[in-house]
């Protein structure tokens, strides 16, 4: 029997979208249903996150997470991707090659997994485990998903990181998941993979996206409108020096 989004303890945006605030980071991962197919945008920090969100989207839908969209290679926001292991895996162009086996990618993201407090065990099992990333956006790519829900994937990035996937999905309103290009809980962070010179631009693309009237949805915190998002961008302008 399926529940509704605020039985699972989720926060509805639109018809058939919906996210939850992940506990430990605060990180958002979000899920977008059609007829034919459903979208989990980002998995959470650990295998068993993933599987837990995986549960939610089975007992919302009755079916299985078809489609996963990663917004970027960071471990609390793809260390989850294996426990949804016949999804179709989306991400920036780049990405796969983080995640290739053996690589450094994984290492790194094994590696900043435990220095910021996850278990040693989990960070290693989700770091072995890491999806390819068999489809990767260049660009824009329309997504369907059944039913005349169509979801819009952008590269926006770099960014916060070489590699930002946007997601955004038309409606009533239109919904935007910025990854961590958008930060709300706390300052924007950036780590040695962040390209601070270009951040302030792809903030540019997300609202040309999503315009003045959509809900952009940040990897951490409340969900804000396109003024604070403009807000963000002139004081990361200024704190990386990018003048505009």
């Amino acid at each position: 029997m399926t529940v509704t989004w605020e039985e699972l303890g989720w926060e509805r945006l639109a018809d058939g979208v919906g996210r939850c605030r992940l506990p430990g980071w605060d990180c958002t991962a979000g899920l977008v249903l059609g007829a034919d197919a459903a979208l989990m945008v980002d998995t959470g920090s650990s295998l068993a996150e993933g599987a837990r969100l995986r549960e939610a989207a089975r007992r919302l839908t009755g079916r299985r997470v078809t489609h996963l969209a990663l917004t970027h290679p960071h471990f609390d926001h793809v260390f989850g991707a294996a426990a949804f292991p016949d999804a179709e895996v989306y991400g920036a162009v780049g990405t796969d090659a983080l995640f290739a086996p053996g690589g450094q990618g994984r290492e790194a993201l094994r590696a900043d997994a435990v220095a910021e407090g996850l278990d040693a065990r989990a960070a290693r099992e989700a770091a072995e485990a890491l999806v390819a990333v068999r489809h990767e956006v260049r660009g824009e790519r329309w997504l369907g998903l059944g039913g005349g829900r169509r979801v819009l994937l952008a590269d926006v990035g770099p960014g916060h990181t070489g590699h930002d996937l946007a997601v955004l999905v038309p409606g009533s309103p239109d919904v935007l998941f910025c990854g961590d290009l958008v930060e709300e809980s706390g300052e924007p962070q950036a780590g040695p993979d962040a390209v601070p010179a270009c951040w302030p631009a792809a903030l540019d693309r997300l609202l040309r996206l999503g315009g003045d009237d959509a809900l952009y949805v940040p990897g951490h915190g409340a969900v804000v409108d396109a003024a604070f998002v403009r807000a963000q961008r002139d004081a990361l302008a200024a704190r990386f020096g990018v003048s505009r």
